[in-house]
């Protein structure tokens, strides 16, 4: 017979509509652990607050880029960016995620959650200092190169941490959470980048935007001596007692709330004793460093698991978005806007407001039918996007930083080309606000498809494809235009 570890990850599962994507993917292992249900208290919001800053941070420094990019005109090296310039400096921020991510997910198992969130942090503040104060291409480079490791870092430990911390029935609300303070960093860094692109030097001003996120990473590394360290981890690390201290401020302190910590902790350390005798049976595979590999790729469940979340992840990235979000107000440069900073501002708008619509639905709908209710309006944002672009002309040159792509029109009326550029924009909102919805926070939700011995391993590579999807789109995106605007 074989063992429940095993078993399919979907077996014995109704793919109907009306089961929910949780109910769908989660593993039998996991929901013998969960917290009874219950509004999340105080202690618990105040974590996810706390840890949200990571997502904050996370999506200030993926915002801030398209302001920058913008403003810097001649500050590095002497000389106005072309567009591979802005390509590798966007670009590189998701190739350092990318490799920091699976890193991340070791560290984290042997050290903790907590510890990798500090390390994210501390890395935010040196790279934000460095890109502050970069007076080449080079440098600016680098600077982006260290924050795309603290993000890789922040962007897989974060989601993971609040899980395993949240009550199971407000779990998808309180991951979404630290997808809308990613959006709300966005929206933030738009408005700096507005600010100090209208109102401030231009020589300057750039530096303002980068420099200002050493703010909330030095707040979240105050924050994080008061901060715990997930029960999971405890009780796999040895540290039952600290686990039950962690679960009682949850829960509180009475009579009641005592016996459900009892019964949560010991479902945790059955689990983990369940995980540790199957690595014995298995041990005479490979190393110990290689069971989780082995558990993750050689467990039909695990494996099956690991597919759905990588190509949730891998699409989340290769439908496009984050091209928006790095180049936006070249974007909308390029389309005759008078304040491209403005004009992007109104895109992470939409993007925050949806997402805090998402907060209050997620849990309600379901996460398989949100993403089938919004993928077909973010098809039908592209696509009329596609008919506006296809109204215009954009003018000859390079699509470089600061300067202006005014639109030409074959007919004698600037009309059509104001009609096309409204459409454009009226297209992205549809599709940014159906991503937000849907896309944008389903696959961050991925440590739910995973027991506990490779949810780190597995979070890990799925965040990892993320950021090699992310990667190419933002190395790929201007030189593609390039192409087409000299055709």
């Amino acid at each position: 017979m074989a063992s429940a570890v095993e078993d399919p990850l979907l077996s014995h599962r109704d793919d109907g509509l009306e089961d929910e994507f949780h109910s769908e993917l989660e593993d039998d292992e996991d929901t013998s652990t969960e917290w009874p249900a219950g509004r999340p208290g105080l202690f618990i919001w105040l974590l996810t607050l706390s840890a949200g800053i990571s997502g904050l941070l996370f999506g200030y420094d993926t915002g801030v880029i398209s302001a920058t990019l913008v403003s810097i005109g001649t500050s590095l090296s002497g000389r106005t960016l072309t567009s591979l310039d802005m390509s590798v400096i966007t670009s590189c921020t998701s190739l350092f995620a990318l490799i920091a991510s699976p890193i991340s997910s070791i560290l984290a198992d042997y050290f903790g959650r907590k510890p990798v969130i500090l390390l994210s942090d501390l890395l935010f503040v040196f790279g934000a200092v460095v890109q502050a104060v970069s007076f080449t291409v080079s440098g600016m480079v680098f600077g982006r190169s260290i924050v795309g490791a603290a993000v890789g870092a922040a962007s897989f430990v974060t989601p993971l941490y609040i899980a395993e911390l949240a009550p199971p029935t407000y779990r998808g609300m309180l991951v979404t959470m630290n997808v809308l303070s990613i959006t709300l960093g966005q929206v933030v860094a738009y408005v700096i980048g507005w600010i100090f692109a209208e109102h401030g030097d231009p020589s300057t001003g750039w530096r303002w935007m980068v420099g200002l996120g050493v703010l909330p990473a030095a707040l979240q590394c105050v924050l994080l001596l008061f901060m715990p360290e997930t029960p999971r981890w405890l009780v796999k690390a040895g540290k039952s007692p600290e686990a039950r201290r962690v679960i009682e401020k949850t829960l509180g302190s009475d009579l009641a709330s005592r016996r459900l910590v009892d019964s949560v902790v010991k479902s945790i350390e059955m689990e983990i004793r369940e995980e540790q005798g199957n690595a014995v049976l298995t041990s005479g595979r490979g190393k110990s460093w290689f069971q989780g590999w082995h558990d993750l790729f050689g467990v039909p469940k695990n494996r099956r698991a690991l597919v759905i979340a990588c190509l949730l992840q891998g699409l989340q990235q290769l439908c496009g978005f984050n091209s928006l979000m790095y180049f936006s107000a070249t974007i909308f440069t390029m389309l005759g806007f008078s304040i491209p900073t403005l004009t992007s501002l109104t895109v992470a708008a939409t993007n925050f407001a949806f997402t805090v619509l998402a907060l209050f639905l997620i849990d309600r709908i379901g996460r398989r039918r949100i993403l089938l209710y919004s993928i077909p309006f973010m098809v039908g944002g592209l696509l009329l996007s596609a008919f506006g672009f296809s109204l215009i002309k954009l003018s000859s040159g390079d699509p470089n930083v600061g300067d202006h792509m005014p639109i030409t029109v074959d007919a004698a009326s600037s009309v059509p080309s104001r009609h096309a550029a409204v459409i454009i924009l009226i297209s992205i909102m549809i599709y940014v606000a159906s991503y937000a919805l849907g896309l944008g926070n389903v696959p961050w939700m991925q440590s739910e498809l995973f027991p506990l011995n490779v949810r780190s391993l597995g979070s890990g590579l799925a965040t990892a494809t993320n950021w090699m999807a992310n990667f190419i789109i933002g190395l790929t995106f201007l030189p593609l235009v390039s192409i087409n605007h000299l055709r």
